[in-house]
């Protein structure tokens, strides 16, 4: 087409060839290159179904490849990749009891530090014929998971061990959860007050004042529960495990971390702080 360039528009010979300007000016691409776009692109989508082509396209530099998001997106919606997030279909809160309510602390809290802050939630994975409930601890800051515990049942057991889990390694300034009575239990309030964490409380009936740890247990059931098929109770405990301890902490990029996983954004924080305590 360029040859035509000189003599007619090249606003009209882009229109009648369905041809973007942009493209008249750069060199065109390879279709082997492309081929191999696509391929990683499958990849890194195989590897990781929720991603959307912004984490997809992180994922790829990562890997060495040098491209703008667009094209990823055009590549994604080529291979007809999208996420179909799975629906709640159990309910693991009961507000419905006497234990003291506490309240909202970090609704206009700016998060500023590791351990400043940890969510918590307790969810459901369906193994087989059964229901079982992993307990999940967070850090905010970080995005790490602290601690977790799988058990048969919603009692308050899970919620315990996963907090007695988190608190060997880190306290938390803050504990943020839902009015559950796995975390307003006086056994779980005693062992927070004892490790001198300040207890908050989401609102009942106000998911999203407990939004991090909310959307933490939407990604565990997308990217974990959704593509996994338990074969058992010991098998759910050890898949989740490593989702959680290997995966999410380790491999899994977020946009919210600039593109890094949560151990290194908390690795890149702590040598940071260490280089600018250096200079001082």
């Amino acid at each position: 087409m360029t040859h035509l360039a000189g003599e007619y528009p090249v606003r009209w010979l882009c229109r009648v060839f369905d041809c973007p300007r942009a493209g008249l000016y750069r060199t065109p691409t390879v279709a082997d290159d492309e081929e191999k776009l696509r391929a990683a692109v499958e990849r890194v989508a195989g590897a990781w179904a929720t991603y959307g082509y912004r984490r997809v396209t992180a994922m790829l530099c990562r890997d060495g490849w040098a491209i703008n998001g667009k094209r990823v997106r055009r590549v994604m919606r080529a291979l007809g990749l999208t996420a179909e997030p799975a629906p709640r279909r159990v309910r693991t809160t009961d507000s419905n009891h006497m234990f003291p309510r506490y309240p909202n602390l970090v609704g206009d809290l700016t998060v500023t530090r590791p351990d400043q802050v940890w969510v918590a939630d307790i969810t459901y994975i369906r193994v087989r014929a059964e229901f079982v409930y992993p307990a999940v601890l967070m850090d905010v800051f970080t995005r790490v998971i602290r601690g977790w515990e799988l058990g048969r049942s919603l009692d308050q057991g899970r919620t315990l061990a996963a907090l007695g889990r988190a608190v060997r390694r880190s306290r938390p300034g803050i504990h943020h959860s839902d009015q559950g009575v796995q975390y307003a239990a006086a056994a779980y309030v005693g062992r927070l007050t004892a490790v001198g964490a300040a207890i908050s409380m989401a609102a009942v009936g106000a998911p999203e004042e407990n939004g991090y740890a909310e959307r933490l247990m939407r990604t565990i059931k997308e990217e974990e529960v959704a593509l996994t098929e338990y074969q058992d109770y010991a098998d759910a405990r050890r898949q989740l495990g490593r989702f959680l301890d290997a995966v999410y902490n380790r491999k899994r990029i977020h946009s919210a971390l600039g593109y890094l996983t949560p151990a290194e954004y908390e690795q890149q924080w702590r040598a940071d702080r260490r280089g600018a305590s250096a200079i001082q």
